[in-house]
């Protein structure tokens, strides 16, 4: 296993600093499953420097990755890869933005790694071993009042079109949380309460490579994570929290009736 999370730790660095040096560069942008849902030429040569460095290192393993799906390979491990997590910050130059690795054994997290190539911080964790920044254990904070509380979340990229849009939650937090932020990277945002930046975390309309590697995290440092009712937590509904605030997030989720 630490080899395995050495190795993603080494892939993640290199897709991570060909995006830092082509930042700047003028790009090329298409859209996939809505107008909004965005995804540039640096997502397409990441994926395929990270597609070409695990078949490289490790030929039977299968690998689920955003821009390409599903490669079926016999071996016991499944690498999940967003190689450009915050895509539309990307496209617009905002400096926010992530490559995102976790590795699978029988469909359970065992190691995960999400790399911040702007502030050059590496979050990784390994099953049963921990969760790290740059090699430093961390721990999800210890706030215990929703006043006191830094949340985060996101919006969907069909949230144009959907009933479901999470506008009803994002209001109910607004009046009740110190603040809430939806910065455009749900594994950063992950990785923030992992390591106490956020004391929460919820969103809806995920994909299993956005969350792979971060649900490792807030689990290995810590944290508590679930669905919206309190069930096991899913891409589709994930709240993510330092356990002490876990209760209450999911009172304020399930709430009904007009914001007051």
């Amino acid at each position: 296993m630490k080899e395995l999370l050495e190795l993603a730790v080494a892939i993640a660095r290199e897709a991570g600093a060909l995006q830092r040096d082509r930042f700047h560069e003028v790009r090329t942008i298409e859209t996939k499953s809505s107008r909004i849902d965005l995804v540039t030429d640096v997502d397409h040569a990441c994926e395929a420097l990270i597609l070409e460095r695990i078949r490289a290192s490790r030929p039977e393993d299968s690998v689920l990755s955003e821009e390409s799906g599903a490669h079926e390979r016999p071996g016991e491990f499944r690498w999940v890869i967003d190689p450009v997590d915050g895509t539309t910050n990307y496209a617009h130059g905002f400096p926010h933005f992530a490559v995102s690795i976790g590795i699978e054994n029988a469909r359970e997290a065992v190691a995960g790694v999400v790399y911040d190539p702007i502030k050059d911080e590496l979050f990784s964790a390994l099953r049963g071993s921990g969760a790290w920044l740059d090699g430093i254990p961390i721990r999800v904070s210890e706030i215990g009042q929703l006043e006191r509380a830094l949340l985060g979340t996101g919006f969907a990229y069909d949230v144009h079109q959907a009933q479901i849009d999470n506008l009803d939650h994002f209001a109910r937090f607004i009046k009740r949380a110190q603040a809430v932020r939806r910065a455009g990277s749900a594994a950063l945002d992950l990785a923030y309460v992992a390591c106490g930046r956020f004391d929460g975390f919820w969103e809806l309309n995920l994909h299993p490579w956005d969350v792979a590697a971060g649900f490792l995290l807030v689990e290995e440092a810590g944290g508590r994570l679930s669905d919206l009712e309190g069930g096991p937590a899913t891409p589709e509904a994930c709240v993510a929290s330092n356990g002490a605030l876990h209760r209450v997030m999911l009172e304020v989720l399930g709430a009904s009736g007009p914001v007051r």
